[in-house]
């Protein structure tokens, strides 16, 4: 294995990391590569095929299905910024990243994070209006409105990162260049460091504060959504309502729960293997369960998907 250092002075500063915890797979690598390659294609095949049907059905041009696209085209991108290295790094023998490469997959992969995180609050501020107030809901959630809450999101999810990624990229790192993680990452490429970097306390501290932020708003939504359920006099008015609330609860849980664990430890540590664990959940287990929560899950999804898909097959071997 070959590791890039460049000298500068009298320290020899690291051009390149190494992904450690890859060199120890051996011949597990290739089994590992067909199983994510799998997980890989499903993730970018549904989140498209989701996209795609509501983009084409009228049917499904609300405001709750729209930000459920933006969803599923924000996870092709999220999911784009680490598997496709990580799979490169199962199977190739530099299991490397240049310095430049892992700035841009640290700020890709958090601005894409952040801005999903923004997207699943305004679902939840979308269904409690929808369920708690919904003579008003067509005249709040405007096409309009949906567009600029997007727009907001990404712009915030793509600025709030931008000044750490500035500061890590004017640290010096020399010594070790081996991270301990499957991708990289905030905390995993600071310990590396030959610099006081006690400055990401601060990081933290904003990182619990957007988060607990997120994380309050979203629960109070769903609090109140529930309440509001608990008193529908239909008991079909009340599955419906609490099937729909159920699959973005399961979606929040799983991707604010594993972040939540990742980023609110402070000076917290767990085992290499933990951190494995909960990094997979976010990064690879949440976004291959949401297509399968918004589509196979959803009536509505699986009736439009019938429609584009099916029955133009049909009606064409009927004709010939």
């Amino acid at each position: 294995m070959v590791s890039q250092f460049m000298a500068a002075g009298n320290q020899t500063m690291v051009t390149e990391f190494i992904f450690s915890l890859f060199l120890h797979l051996h011949e597990g690598g290739l089994l590992f590569f067909i199983l994510l390659i799998i997980i890989y294609g499903f993730i970018i095949t549904g989140n498209l095929v989701i996209f795609i049907v509501i983009q084409l059905d009228m049917v499904l041009h609300t405001p709750m299905y729209f930000f459920i696209s933006v969803l599923s085209f924000l996870e092709i991108w999220y999911t784009t910024t680490t598997i496709p290295k990580i799979l490169s790094n199962l199977v190739s023998e530099q299991k490397t990243i240049s310095l430049a490469g892992c700035l841009m997959q640290m700020y890709f992969f958090h601005s894409l994070g952040n801005t999903e995180g923004c997207v699943l609050t305004v679902m939840a501020i979308d269904r409690y209006i929808a369920i708690c107030s919904p003579l008003h809901y067509p005249t709040i959630m405007t096409s309009k409105l949906c567009i600029q809450l997007t727009a907001g999101s990404c712009l915030f999810g793509f600025l709030i990162v931008l000044p750490e990624i500035v500061w890590i990229a004017t640290l010096p790192f020399c010594g070790s260049n081996e991270i301990q993680q499957i991708f990289c990452d905030f905390t995993p490429v600071l310990s590396l460091a030959c610099t006081d970097t006690s400055l990401m306390v601060i990081v933290d501290a904003m990182h619990a504060v957007a988060i607990l932020a997120t994380f309050l708003v979203i629960a109070l939504s769903y609090i109140q959504i529930i309440v509001v359920i608990l008193k529908i006099p239909s008991s079909e008015g009340r599955r419906k309502a609490f099937s729909t609330c159920a699959a973005h609860l399961v979606v929040f849980l799983l991707f604010f729960g594993s972040v939540a664990v990742m980023y609110l430890r402070f000076s917290a540590t767990y085992s290499v293997f933990c951190d494995t664990v909960i990094a997979v959940t976010f990064v690879i287990l949440a976004p291959f369960l949401n297509p399968i929560i918004y589509s196979l899950r959803n009536k509505d999804m699986r009736d439009s998907i019938r429609r584009l898909f099916c029955y133009p097959q049909r009606a064409g071997r009927v004709g010939t």
